[in-house]
């Protein structure tokens, strides 16, 4: 498997071996990983962080106690924003600390923060390793969930040969593979998604557009491909990147996304996260020139209507859709009434009033309206919204599977 859009957390703690985990950092993006690292004062003394920094291309993380750092990633949202945490090398005292629980430095307190897989990579002299309290604090770490790749016998740094010598780094990238694809709870699951505007002419160089910029659509649709899902979005026109691992259909206007969406059919779940035109102009052939005193009438049509065509696909019709009601007035009372006309299971409603900043912003405030009644989630990333929404899609598609 590749590793786009998977997210790693590379703790690098103080040992020789420091210098592989710069290798492990390249291989682990040539695979299209995202790579944040946590250097440990130990590891400063192999590896600099200006390395790690230009090869990850992401800041480096080194003290506890930064307030630059703290304001801008804490250490608490450093430990769970990933998919997996890689202590590659892993000391001898960094796993006595995990094992302790202790949280005296960036690293550990990281390690005891998160609530994300762990991979450890051992590197260590050979007494160390055969040590019975190395050997308790392992045995423990594995008893907790903790994955140990290596160590390998091999030279070591001392002129030595025994156990105690860290996995190479295409090992260490094959480990996170196998893991990343066991754990991945869409793998065999189809879904669509769609984001962004749609642009509906007016003439050949004017639209009706709106202010959507792709940004919840497109990170909806990397969180279902990182948890396996085979995804295709149908992206109406916005400045977004496509995601990593995702089949993209780019669109423009309403009735082309209605046709790529009917096209991606069938799937497990469809999630409309576009803010479609509701109406489009009987466009022009020629561009309308400006006449004094006359002001040009647009006649307007209705659109088709994507989610309500998807929630009342008959046979066709996803296992689960999922709806967007953007509001800037009677969020709730407008969602819950959407959710019954759409014929869809949720409706995610969020308020789109300018002061709110959600069009074009970085955040969103969602209010999950199904069968049950409302949820309100707190101000989440766009991002941090995708993953707490793909991770209720995979509950209730396994709980749909076990009902089978």
């Amino acid at each position: 498997m590749t590793l786009h859009n998977r997210r790693i957390l590379l703790v690098i703690s103080g040992g020789i071996a420091a210098y592989k985990s710069l290798d492990l950092i390249r291989r682990l993006r040539e695979r299209g990983a995202s790579v944040r690292c946590v250097l440990t004062e130990g590891a400063q003394k192999f590896i600099t962080p200006l390395a790690a920094a230009s090869l990850s291309q992401n800041k480096v993380y080194t003290d506890l106690f930064s307030l630059t750092d703290e304001s801008e990633m804490g250490h608490l949202r450093l430990a769970q924003e990933v998919d997996l945490v890689v202590v590659a090398p892993a000391t001898a005292d960094l796993l006595a600390k995990m094992a302790a629980g202790l949280a005296d430095d960036l690293a550990s307190t990281a390690l005891l923060a998160t609530d994300k897989p762990v991979l450890v990579a051992p590197a260590m002299n050979s007494r160390m390793w055969m040590h019975a309290a190395t050997r308790a604090n392992l045995a423990l770490l594995e008893k907790r969930g903790v994955h140990r790749i290596g160590p390998s016998d091999g030279p070591l740094a001392e002129g030595e040969v025994g156990p105690g010598r860290m996995a190479e780094p295409l090992e260490i990238v094959a480990a996170v593979e196998a893991h990343l694809s066991e754990t991945a709870r869409l793998k065999g699951r189809r879904a669509l998604v769609t984001s962004g505007p749609t642009h509906e002419p007016i003439d050949p160089v004017r639209y009706l557009g709106n202010r959507s910029s792709g940004k919840q659509g497109h990170a909806i649709a990397a969180a279902l491909a990182r948890e396996g899902a085979e995804t295709v979005l149908v992206a109406g026109p916005t400045r977004e990147p496509d995601p990593p691992g995702v089949r993209v259909v780019h669109v423009a206007t309403a009735r082309e996304m209605l046709a790529a969406c009917e096209a991606a059919l069938p799937v497990d779940v469809a999630i409309c996260a576009a803010a479609v035109a509701d109406w489009r102009v009987e466009a022009a052939a020629q561009k309308l020139k400006k006449q004094k005193g006359a002001t040009p009438a647009l006649k307007l049509v209705e659109n088709p209507d994507i989610l309500s065509t998807l929630g009342h696909a008959g046979n066709r019709r996803p296992r689960l859709v999922v709806g967007f009601a953007a509001e800037t007035e009677k969020l709730i009372e407008n969602a819950k009434a959407k959710r019954q006309k759409k014929g869809c299971d949720w409706i995610l409603a969020n308020d789109v009033s300018p002061e709110s900043g959600t069009f074009g912003g970085e955040a969103n405030t969602i209010h999950l309206v199904d069968a049950r009644g409302v949820e309100d989630w707190p101000p989440l990333s766009k991002r941090e919204v995708a993953e707490r929404l793909v991770r209720r899609v995979a509950d209730v598609l396994a709980t749909m599977a076990a009902a089978e």
